[in-house]
């Protein structure tokens, strides 16, 4: 299968409705994230320059260009966790398949499943956490940003979260095969704070959108 990140929208949607296992929801939960940050940079792009934009004090520039960088740096991460949450799948498929016929097989094929299990357990952490950075830098891009775009930080908005929640979901359904139960419980308090902070900031983000639109 070519990058995921390569296809087409067409081609892209068409595997994800096969009955290929993977892409699947992390793979799209990272996607969400990459068009809500993909948004919130359009919406800079179009402020940045622009008569009301320049005429903001330099220190709300200075934060508004800020967390524009952060933006656009967690959109090319969350760009390559698309693909990387299918990798991990298939590391974990191919563990599965391996041959327990023998007890060192066995032995073996426990500690590859448990490897695979922590890697695919790591890949949606990280896109919940990307999500709720770019929730948590999309405030001011809201606030000062180009008025006549500011539905498409709206939407970036809600994109992020769809995002974060989705991630967090595969990060659930991961955890019955991690054995460590350190790892788990970390993994469940991140993802509860991630949850609760993220729903937080994007109703702020949300009330300041539908503001400005009147």
């Amino acid at each position: 299968m070519s990058l995921l990140m390569d296809m087409t929208l067409r081609d892209y949607s068409d595997v994800l409705a096969s009955s290929e296992p993977a892409p699947g929801g992390g793979s799209t939960a990272a996607l969400s994230g990459v068009l809500g940050a993909a948004l919130t940079m359009m919406v800079v792009n179009l402020s940045v320059g622009k008569k009301n934009y320049e005429s903001l004090n330099e220190k709300i520039k200075a934060k508004f260009m800020e967390e524009a960088e952060n933006v656009k740096a967690l959109q090319k991460e969350l760009s390559g966790l698309v693909d990387e949450d299918t990798k991990a799948f298939n590391k974990f498929m191919e563990a599965v398949k391996l041959p327990k016929d023998t007890e060192e097989q066995n032995q073996l094929r426990a500690e590859k499943m448990q490897e695979a299990s922590l890697y695919a357990l790591q890949v949606p952490m990280k896109t919940a956490e990307c999500c709720f950075r770019l929730l948590e830098n999309q405030g001011n891009i809201a606030r000062y940003g180009n008025r006549n775009a500011v539905s498409d930080v709206g939407v970036g908005a809600l994109l992020a979260l769809s995002g974060l929640e989705g991630a967090i979901l595969n990060v659930n359904i991961n955890l019955s095969g991690i054995s460590d139960e350190a790892v788990r419980s970390e993994a469940h308090d991140k993802c509860r704070r991630f949850s609760v902070e993220g729903r937080k900031l994007h109703s702020e983000i949300l009330d300041i959108v539908n503001l400005r639109i009147g």
